[in-house]
């Protein structure tokens, strides 16, 4: 009799049943698509402040004898990136750095003493009131230290570059945060529920084999998940200017990452509702994997301000990897080949989960 009976179909009608069970939960509806919606609007309407600012590097011609060279580089308030002229003035224009430093020493007996040259791009001007206002306390603070006069001034050079938007930042955090929770507390949830319920118990009595019920109900999920990351992207896009770099390829490419974090975080939902004892330990299960995520992987604030010791663990998480894909597919315009650590990471991530999945995962 199974030989007759059609999988795909029955996979099929699994999957439709969900789809039509998950948009008429309001739960679902509202911490996948509306919640993250709001927190957009949220972000969207603030002018001026948040992001990654004090990222700096200094130009190969600067005065490295100069004391305003020493007190720059040591000012905690900066993160020095190094590396070749050329690596440098690509992160430039791609936001990762605020502004390139050059230090040039003025001719002799001329006052000030010193120039500190910018060169900055459009991708890196929302920080750079921020850093011209720690450059002038350094200087009045060296000024202050036996001269006279003033002993630098400011002058800055903007080179072509994309617009950097708060946006840019906040909805892939946006995306990585509907992703997670819905894939995570969504099967956990659903999958526990079933099996309490003996529905699985049913359905494994019927002609359908196990991987098709599975495949089924976990593809509603992907396809709820999908169409909410559309919207998401459409929305910013449309009202607040979110950067798409390559237009629908970007897009698209949006999209199969965004596909890849839900495999990986529905993994996790699996093994979270094989582990439950009853439903109330789902939440705290759940929230052990997730938080710890929402605040260490860049969602609401950059990475690069935690300290130092937590940034080989952090660069590392599933989220992390989700999230700074999707910021350089987005903005600076990376391909999915550009991504392969991110994309790698992920991967390691799913198969780690499912097979760990493969040996609880229970029918009743």
């Amino acid at each position: 009799m199974s030989g007759q009976y059609n999988q795909w179909t029955a996979m099929w009608a699994i999957c439709k049943a969900t789809m039509r069970a998950i948009f008429k939960s309001p739960q679902a509806i509202f911490f996948s698509l509306f919640f993250p919606i709001v927190l957009i609007m949220v972000f969207g309407a603030l002018a001026g402040g948040g992001g990654k600012a004090y990222d700096i590097a200094f130009d190969v011609k600067s005065d490295t004898l100069s004391p305003l060279y020493y007190w720059i580089k040591s000012n905690a308030l900066f993160d020095v990136h190094e590396g070749s002229e050329e690596e440098l003035l690509d992160r430039l224009k791609k936001g990762r750095i605020t502004a390139m430093i050059d230090v040039h020493r003025l001719p002799e007996h001329t006052s000030p003493q010193y120039e500190i040259r910018l060169k900055t791009t459009s991708a890196g001007q929302r920080e750079l009131p921020a850093v011209r206002e720690v450059l002038e306390s350094i200087i009045a603070r060296v000024t202050a230290i036996g001269n006279e006069y003033r002993v630098a001034t400011i002058r800055v050079e903007e080179i072509p570059g994309r617009r950097y938007r708060m946006i840019d930042f906040y909805l892939p955090g946006m995306l990585g945060f509907s992703l997670i929770g819905s894939a995570v507390f969504g099967v956990a949830f659903v999958f526990f529920t079933l099996r309490e319920t003996l529905v699985l118990k049913r359905m494994f009595a019927t002609p359908v084999k196990k991987t098709f019920i599975v495949l089924g109900e976990s593809l509603a999920r992907v396809l709820f998940q999908l169409t909410t990351s559309i919207v998401l992207i459409l929305f910013g896009t449309f009202f607040y200017h979110f950067t798409l770099a390559h237009g629908v390829i970007t897009f698209l490419e949006l999209l199969v990452l965004s596909f890849l974090g839900i495999t990986v975080f529905m993994g996790f939902g699996f093994i979270i509702s094989s582990l439950a004892k009853n439903q109330h330990v789902i939440p705290i299960y759940a929230n052990l994997f997730m938080f710890p995520q929402y605040f260490l992987s860049g969602t609401f604030f950059p990475k690069g301000l935690l300290p130092d010791s937590l940034q080989a663990i952090i660069n590392y998480l599933p989220l992390t990897a989700l999230n700074d894909a999707m910021r350089k597919v987005s903005f600076e315009g990376m391909h999915l080949l550009g991504v392969g650590k991110e994309i790698t990471i992920l991967i390691v991530w799913c198969l780690l989960a499912y097979s760990v999945l493969i040996r609880i995962f229970r029918w009743e």
